[in-house]
């Protein structure tokens, strides 16, 4: 089997090491010259949660873009795609001369990614992979793993009746290296690591600190219940029951009710929730934002795939998202200088969404405006 990662940053370089390390041989599209020549140079690196570092000789060709391999003239059977969402349908039109007729392609980006992918190639070709781990970039070709986990395949719509033999040998592949299972409730698994990263990543970002530190302050666990509240209807009303994160976060149960929201004085049951945010602050007390370490960098945010993904579907939907919302502005509005990240900035945003209107009025929520055009062929930055 000829095997194509493509997107070389934080979780690709560690996909690609720990594949190479097991004996794969696969080619890898890095999208950045840099790292093609640290890969070239000096191995594929990683560094482990326990500090430990390890580099393994790459296995197969590694090239800046796609036109390299082109004069290979070999098709490839599989795709492993690991660019930023924000760059996916770019990357896939690019790679897609390059794969057989028939080729998966394995998606292992954030967000909910495969309706997109299915538009280009089909629904029988994408296999969703949810990556429970968290990585980040510290220079070309060296990956750091920043929180442990496994990763869930599946297909957001399952082959009914007849083995999966797509989805075995991509599953089989990345079990070579990895702890991997296979899921046919897709969906659940990707909107619940959704609420996730719409919440830690993306307070992170707003709020500038690790996340341990920002749990802290109760206002930042509202927020995160909040931006849960506004998920889980959206999620209801598309028909889909989120799966428990890990086997044991029930991120429906956490989202914040309009009961709760009415409350002028807590209750038992959000005192709990209160109670389960904050162990998830002192468990990864140090982690930091992947999305603000992306604006650190002075690279396009994923915030329009992420809570800007729930925005979307709740207008089309006919349901309000105002936290959601204010998030997505908000980190736009840091990109372009306008706000700084910070606390302050975060219970701004807080008092905002969260606290009664003292004229009794409503507060409106105007529509998101349109995604920008994705990046051309020649812009794709694929570092994640």
């Amino acid at each position: 089997m000829r095997v194509l990662l493509v997107g070389c940053g934080g979780i690709g370089g560690i996909v690609a090491a720990s594949l190479a390390k097991s004996g794969t041989t696969l080619d890898i599209i890095t999208g950045n010259p840099e790292i093609q020549r640290a890969i070239q140079t000096q191995g594929l690196r990683v560094r482990e949660l326990d500090s430990q570092e390890w580099s393994t000789p790459a296995t197969g060709q590694v090239v800046a873009s796609a036109g390299e391999l082109a004069r290979a003239l070999a098709a490839y059977d599989l795709c492993l795609l690991s660019t930023k969402t924000t760059t996916l349908e770019a990357a896939l039109h690019e790679v897609k001369p390059l794969l057989q007729p028939q080729a998966d392609v394995v998606l292992l980006q954030n967000g909910l990614p495969e309706e997109r992918a299915e538009a280009i190639l089909g629904h029988k070709r994408v296999i969703g992979c949810v990556v429970g781990w968290g990585a980040t970039l510290v220079e070309p070709g060296f990956s750091a793993r920043t929180s442990r986990g496994g990763l869930q395949l599946g297909r957001r719509r399952p082959m009914e009746g007849e083995h999966d033999a797509g989805l075995q040998r991509a599953t089989d592949l990345l079990g070579s290296a990895f702890a991997t299972r296979m899921v046919r409730d897709l969906d659940g698994v990707r909107w619940s690591k959704l609420a996730i990263n719409c919440a830690t990543s993306t307070l992170g970002a707003a709020g500038g600190d690790t996340l341990g530190r920002l749990l802290r302050q109760r206002f930042v666990r509202r927020l995160a219940l909040e931006v849960w509240g506004e998920l889980a209807h959206v999620a209801r009303a598309e028909g889909i029951k989120l799966a428990k994160v890990a086997g044991t976060l029930d991120i429906d149960k956490l989202a914040i009710t309009d009961a709760e929201r009415r409350m002028k004085v807590g209750s038992p049951a959000l005192f709990l929730k209160h109670s389960l945010l904050l162990a998830i602050g002192l468990k990864f007390r140090r982690m930091r934002s992947s999305m603000g370490v992306a604006i650190s960098r002075g690279r396009k945010p994923e915030i329009d795939f992420l809570n800007g993904e729930i925005v979307r579907r709740g207008q089309r939907l006919g349901i309000a998202t105002p936290v959601n919302h204010a998030l997505v502005t908000l980190i736009h509005d840091i990109v372009a200088g306008t706000q700084r990240p910070g606390l302050n900035t975060l219970y701004d945003l807080y008092r905002r969404t969260c606290t009664p209107d003292p004229t009794g009025t409503s507060r409106s929520q105007p529509a998101l405006p349109p995604l920008a055009p994705q990046p051309s062929e020649t812009q794709l930055d694929r570092d994640r």
